[in-house]
């Protein structure tokens, strides 16, 4: 495949290109991109330094300094880094923050080591600059909304649609009190990145209208750009109304059986059921105001029964005396609520295969 232009920057994002960060760490951990590596050509204190330099003495002594701080076997080491990365991908491009000084000084110490690798013409603001416009685009587009009770299966359904945005997953986290992953959630920059990232490969494969799941303004700790939660308060809603039973299943699927999973491979036996523990008695924590002391206390136990029986014989069945109410007595009373306000503006109800069916006929 040829390189995209430098300055086509959708290209970039619609096609997976690598791309090698030149920004100190902290800068990289505040916000990156999907497909990008650090590999900086200062840490965060030299970064530092040489700032504080700039704004003393002047560039020129702010480049002195630099040099000083990375030279020898230190720049040897952090050159055979950049190296290992272009010949690992020679379709990428290097960045820094605007494309200026860093990126510079890096292709020119790659020169030096036999390697011609270009950088993007505005460096990381640009980039990020046009994936903010991006998701200002699409939310002027038209979008339909998948609404239900928790347990309905819309995140699903919004990842079997092909044009759906699963916001959720660019969050990486369901937005739940249960809501968090194994791994941590993206950064708020992270999120708007991946989001926008998405929605240009949506578009790219020919999508002018979107369905989103009907969520609310923050999922987790991650807010909903505003552009896109503005048009989501005026969206058409299609709802899935699932059995209750139904959504235990699902529920019990992603809450128990698949976060066990992932903690015990991520962490160990006896470490990653000990996380799983902590993590549903932390959901529970976290609802305990609405549900009550009492009824928390009561469902609280019953969970932690219900994981003494499931790590001691693998069953499964023990789960159902806490899930089961909490969708009873808390998220659906709490969902029923939220969509009387939106009556208005649903368009079709049904169960998941008929919502599914009817998104498709009337948005793809």
């Amino acid at each position: 495949m040829p390189r995209p232009n430098c300055e086509d920057y959708r290209q970039l994002f619609v096609n997976d290109t690598p791309l090698m960060d030149m920004r100190a760490p902290i800068e990289f951990t505040q916000g990156a991109f999907p497909t990008s590596l650090n590999n900086p050509l200062m840490s965060d204190d030299e970064r530092k330094a040489v700032g504080t330099c700039y704004k003393e003495h002047g560039q020129e002594a702010a480049i002195a300094l630099g040099h000083q701080l990375v030279n020898g076997e230190e720049k040897a080491r952090r050159v055979a880094q950049w190296k290992a990365f272009c010949e690992t991908n020679p379709t990428g491009y290097l960045y820094c923050f605007r494309g200026g000084l860093r990126s510079h000084i890096t292709q020119q110490w790659l020169k030096e080591a036999g390697i011609d690798y270009p950088m993007i013409v505005g460096g990381y603001k640009a980039l990020r600059r046009f994936l903010i416009d991006t998701i200002d685009q699409v939310a002027q587009q038209p979008m339909t909304l998948i609404g239900g009770n928790t347990g309905s299966g819309k995140t699903i359904m919004v990842n079997q649609l092909a044009n759906g945005i699963d916001l959720e997953g660019a969050a990486n986290h369901r937005g739940s009190s249960f809501g968090r992953y194994v791994t941590a959630q993206r950064t708020q920059i992270d999120f708007e990145n991946a989001l926008a990232v998405e929605m240009l490969k949506k578009q790219a494969s020919g999508c002018r209208q979107f369905v989103l799941e009907d969520e609310g303004r923050a999922i987790g700790s991650a807010s909903v750009p505003l552009p896109i939660n503005a048009a989501m308060q005026t969206a058409k809603i299609a709802i899935v109304d699932d059995p209750l039973d139904v959504r235990l299943e699902r529920l019990l699927e992603d809450y128990v059986v698949r976060m066990q999973r992932d903690f015990v491979a991520l962490h160990g036996e006896d470490h990653g059921w000990q996380m799983f523990a902590d993590y549903l008695e932390k959901g529970m924590y976290g609802i305990r105001k609405r549900l009550g002391l009492q009824r928390y206390e009561e469902l609280l136990t019953a969970q932690q029964l219900a994981v003494q029986a499931q790590q001691n014989n693998g069953s499964l069945a023990g789960h159902d005396a806490w899930l089961r109410p909490l969708l009873e007595e808390y998220y659906d009373p709490m969902y029923t609520y939220q969509l009387s306000k939106k009556s208005d503006r649903i368009v079709f109800r049904g169960d998941f295969n008929e919502v599914k069916a009817w998104l498709v006929e009337h948005t793809g």
